[in-house]
């Protein structure tokens, strides 16, 4: 992702991703790493501009291009990791944990869903998603208070799969999980893992429409629009 300075998430952004996961796909790859080139930032999460003062339709072209990424990024047969360079909140870290293996680099850097500090809600896939990462019980406390883990506490609770020392040693570590798959059948790994990630994914395919609508009920609410003004306010001041 290459999307300075914090490689917010918008319409364009996911679009490009999207299209880059079918492109791979159609290609036959043996793997992807999914990184950043922007320092010490994996990615900030869902672009504020794109849900904050916006007509109902730009809301429903944005969250349906976030759905149908997340599916093509969830469903991906082929083996994909996710090299986390640097802070990983809400949007950022949906990404993250919808690769199949996680190497997040040490430093003071932090990851988590944590979109409740925002005044705003994940949505039920994002939910389900992280609570098959790291168990129930410890996404239910951190969903609720929009908990972000630093490296170590990542790790310990099953949020990453590996801590790196540099960028370097990172994308190493994700293409060792890749090699990792050389010697199994295509064929039994991805249906194998598309059996296992079936229920989400169906599920969302189900419900895409409730899904929106409950994304505007929450997103179009005065006091969220006030709440996302004055964070864009707060940033303009950094």
């Amino acid at each position: 992702m290459a999307r300075p300075p914090v490689n917010s998430l918008n319409k364009e952004l996911l679009s490009a991703l999207n299209t880059s996961l079918m492109d791979v796909k159609k290609k036959h790859c043996k793997g992807v790493i999914l990184t950043s080139s922007v320092p010490n930032i994996f990615s900030a999460g869902m672009d504020i501009m794109e849900m904050y003062n916006r007509t109902e339709e730009q809301l429903i072209e944005f969250w349906q291009m976030l759905q149908d990424t997340w599916l093509t990024l969830y469903g991906l047969e082929i083996p994909i990791t996710a090299a986390i360079n640097g802070v990983c909140p809400a949007g950022g870290c949906l990404l993250a944990i919808s690769c199949e293996y996680r190497v997040f680099m040490e430093g003071n850097y932090s990851i988590g869903l944590n979109e409740t500090k925002l005044g705003i809600v994940a949505p039920a896939w994002f939910k389900k998603v992280f609570a098959n990462t790291i168990g129930y019980r410890k996404a239910e406390l951190a969903l609720l208070q929009g908990s972000m883990f630093h490296p170590e506490k990542a790790l310990e609770i099953g949020l990453v799969d590996e801590l790196a020392a540099s960028k370097t040693d990172m994308i190493k570590k994700c293409e060792g999980y890749i090699k990792s798959y050389k010697n199994i059948p295509a064929l039994g790994r991805s249906t194998t893992k598309l059996g296992l990630r079936s229920n989400h994914l169906d599920w969302l395919r189900k419900n895409k429409e409730a899904d929106i609508n409950e994304f505007l009920t929450v997103i179009q609410a005065p006091s969220v629009q006030v709440g996302l003004k004055l964070y864009l306010e707060s940033l303009k001041k950094k």
